[in-house]
């Protein structure tokens, strides 16, 4: 590499590593948000989530691309389907974090990847080699562990899985910039959950004027939401896929340790499950990094 391109890759991989960590290091912040619903949150995570991206918005000077995407029908429908995909997901994760369940949490996003491999299959018809066939057979063989020694299919880690597959999907066919798709997505969400947030709070069951801490909490949802995956764009942008495809581990890693830290319950048929998720995920890295080399020696 260059000399004068070490420093923008460094740069650039302490925004992704940076920006995965927070994502793996939220749920000791969600969990502090424990005396509201997960509704009520993801409300709020919305809401003041626009006050954030219109900032940034305005720091890049994108409102020309805002107001394209307003008036393209096709992307902006099919940004309300991410919307509607990535409100989903931030529910599921919220209520996991509420009932102490980050375990599934960390399984869910460690099986993310590896339902990116299957979509390349099945959707794109990707010719997959062998080290991503294992990567997803692996994976198989762990959730299949998971309903017969654990006694139940891990529907929760499941659902984030596919949903943030198919919000990812979505949002790859969008043309459309990164942080002007969030913002048009976080309106269509926000502007229903402030209609829903007045009715609650009216009818006595919010908790954002439950004195200052509780309104500063749920405020803060909002720089929490936009910050990792602004960070995780400056990461993107310099770096090769194969670097973000590795650091994407991060999140999922820290959510473990966390599940762990707060005792949640870890048998060993859940070591066995996880085991060979992590297989899969080694095979999916070897995979990742011979492409890398072909394309570089290409």
């Amino acid at each position: 590499m260059p000399p004068t391109q070490q420093p923008e890759s460094m740069r650039a991989g302490i925004a992704a590593l940076s920006g995965y960590a927070i994502w793996g290091l939220s749920p000791i912040f969600y969990k502090l948000l424990g005396f509201a619903s997960a509704s009520e949150i993801v409300l709020h995570r919305a809401v003041w989530s626009v006050p954030t991206l219109l900032l940034v918005i305005w720091a890049g000077r994108n409102w020309t691309a805002v107001v394209s995407a307003f008036t393209r029908p096709r992307v902006l429908g099919l940004l309300l389907v991410s919307a509607l995909l990535i409100a989903a997901n931030w529910w599921t994760f919220i209520f996991a974090v509420n009932e102490g369940r980050v375990l599934e949490v960390s399984l869910g996003y460690f099986i993310n990847p590896l339902m990116n491999v299957a979509v390349g299959l099945v959707v794109f018809r990707e010719k997959l080699g062998p080290w991503r066939f294992a990567a997803i057979g692996l994976a198989l063989i762990g959730v299949i562990n998971q309903i017969v020694s654990v006694g139940h299919l891990p529907l929760l880690a499941l659902f984030l899985a596919v949903t943030f597959t198919a919000y990812g999907y979505i949002r790859k066919t969008i043309a459309v910039d990164g942080r002007v798709g969030m913002l048009v997505e976080t309106l269509i969400i926000a502007v229903p959950s402030i209609v829903v947030l007045g009715f609650i709070q009216a009818g006595g069951e919010g908790h954002f004027t439950h004195g200052p801490v509780n309104a500063l909490l749920l405020i803060l949802t909002g720089p929490m939401t936009v910050a990792p995956l602004l960070l995780f764009i400056i990461g993107a942008r310099g770096l090769n896929m194969a670097t973000i495809g590795i650091l994407q581990f991060v999140a999922p890693t820290l959510q473990f340790a966390i599940a762990v830290a707060y005792g949640e319950t870890f048998t060993p048929a859940h070591a066995v499950t996880f085991g060979f998720i992590w297989a899969g995920l080694a095979c999916f890295t070897v995979s990742m990094l011979r492409r890398s080399k072909k394309e570089v020696a290409a």
